[in-house]
């Protein structure tokens, strides 16, 4: 890495002109950890990221979460606080060449002055295999620690041998009490009131992500401080004009965030995310591709995130078509993939492929139920389980002694049995007779339920002294 110049007076007039013009979000970045909004089950108190954070803990650490969710922030919070020396690159902009000089001034760092590195590493995911692979070695020497931060699903962008050796915080979208307050700090800073209509919309714009949240409060300022300045003159000086202006503090209201937040705020208020998400389930459960395909286009104008929509098909697959087409939930899943593979626009296609797919296949139903009344049986004995123990000839034999406690004892392998059956219970005596799933008579489920049928007579053709 080239030598940096020695700081002048002018670097900190720079720095202090580039302070002054920083986007809300930058400029309400907090420099503690106490300030943080939202993450409380990873930086509240006792929690994990807090104490690493606090201890300056040696190790490497990947931060997974959602846009405007604070990972930056967070590793700026450590760049304040921590002893070694903090280097910042983004997978961006960055390169093999960059790390290798990043790890070679840190090597120099390390033996000159005994000072140990952090390098960060923004957006990894934008690193291809190569890149992510040369820093497995620097990470295993314990020549540098790694902090890394991705909005993708890092076991899809993420190398393995380089996740393996991570600590992997996962971060949740802020929750609207979190935004809501995030946004009041913002006003303040701003100089402007928000009404209460146009705090929830802020809020719904920002949908977990306080960037986004942030930059439409700040336009919406611009707009609602330019439109006092243009009608003060007609108000005269009255009591009216203290409504407007800077000084006064300006009222944001629902047109101003209507205007800021453009397509994110399309389609109306706090509502609109949860009410054509419902829509939009519920028109593929009922085997309407047309209105699926008519919600997916209305939610990705509206701004939604379409990796949300992905997760939402990958349960719905398993939710409402389950069984009766096995061939639904790997192709939701692909389609998930490809979102994150791809991204907007072209994802639209998978994405569209998906619900067409989904909303035009057999429903079922018959694993969820069946999953609920497993779920029932468990709850209904309380945590200890129902009727307890495993079965004797179910447990494990593979350690010293175990046959001696009678571990296995009497249990029929399947594979030695005609058709591949043996006539045994696999749960307690009290829940053997439990039946969880039943299936339909939709799509796949006809031929299951047709074997099911068939391994049951098999069992029932065995003797009944081989039963346990």
């Amino acid at each position: 890495m080239s030598p940096r110049r020695p700081a002048s007076l002018f670097d900190g007039m720079a720095e202090q002109e580039i302070k002054s013009r920083a986007p809300l979000a930058e400029a309400l970045r907090p420099a503690s950890i106490d300030d943080l909004a939202g993450q409380q089950h990873l930086v509240g108190p006792g929690r994990p990221l807090r104490v690493l954070l606090e201890s300056d803990a040696r190790g490497s650490v990947l931060l997974w979460g959602p846009p405007g969710s604070g990972k930056t922030t967070v590793a700026r919070i450590l760049e304040g606080s921590t002893a070694r020396a903090f280097v910042s690159l983004t997978g961006v902009a960055s390169g093999v060449r960059d790390v290798r000089e990043a790890v070679d001034e840190a090597v120099r760092r390390l033996g000159e002055e005994g000072r140990a590195t952090i390098l960060f590493i923004d957006e990894i995911h934008r690193f291809n295999r190569s890149q992510q692979d040369s820093l497995l070695s620097v990470v295993e020497r314990g020549v540098l620690d790694l902090l890394v931060a991705t909005t993708e699903n890092p076991y899809f962008s993420v190398v393995p041998p380089l996740l393996s050796r991570m600590t992997l915080f996962r971060f949740e979208p802020l929750s609207a009490e979190d935004m809501t307050e995030l946004l009041r700090r913002g006003a303040r800073r701003l100089g402007v009131r928000i009404l209460e209509e146009a705090l929830e919309a802020l809020v719904a714009v920002g949908d977990g992500d306080a960037r986004a949240a942030l930059g439409a409060l700040e336009m919406a300022a611009a707009l609602a401080r330019g439109a006092g300045a243009s009608s003060a003159p007609a108000r005269g000086t009255g009591g009216d004009s203290a409504l407007a202006g800077t000084e006064a503090g300006a009222a944001v209201g629902v047109d101003e965030v209507r205007e800021a937040a453009g397509a994110r705020y399309a389609h109306g208020g706090r509502d609109a995310h949860y009410d054509e998400t419902s829509a939009f389930i519920k028109s593929i459960r009922g085997s309407d591709p047309d209105a699926g395909l008519y919600w997916l286009v209305r939610m990705l104008d509206r701004g939604e995130d379409p990796r949300f929509i992905a997760r939402r098909l990958v349960i719905l697959a398993s939710e409402d078509v389950g069984l009766a087409d096995p061939s639904a939930l790997p192709l939701a899943t692909a389609a998930a993939h490809a979102v994150e593979l791809v991204g907007l626009p072209e994802a639209q296609l998978n994405l569209a492929e998906a619900v067409v797919y989904l909303a035009c296949a057999p429903k079922s139903d018959s694993v969820t139920a069946a999953l609920s009344r497993a779920k029932d049986d468990l709850a209904s004995a309380g945590a200890a389980g129902p009727a307890g123990e495993v079965p004797p000839h179910l447990r494990g034999t593979g350690y010293k002694g175990a046959a001696s406690l009678g571990h296995g004892e009497g249990y029929v392998y399947p594979h030695a049995m005609k058709g591949g059956v043996a006539a045994q219970s696999y749960r307690s005596r009290e829940l053997d007779n439990h039946r969880y799933y039943l299936p339909s008579a939709n799509g796949a489920e006809r031929d299951m339920a047709e074997r099911l049928d068939k391994l049951e007579s098999a069992r029932q053709a065995q003797a009944p002294s081989s039963r346990e």
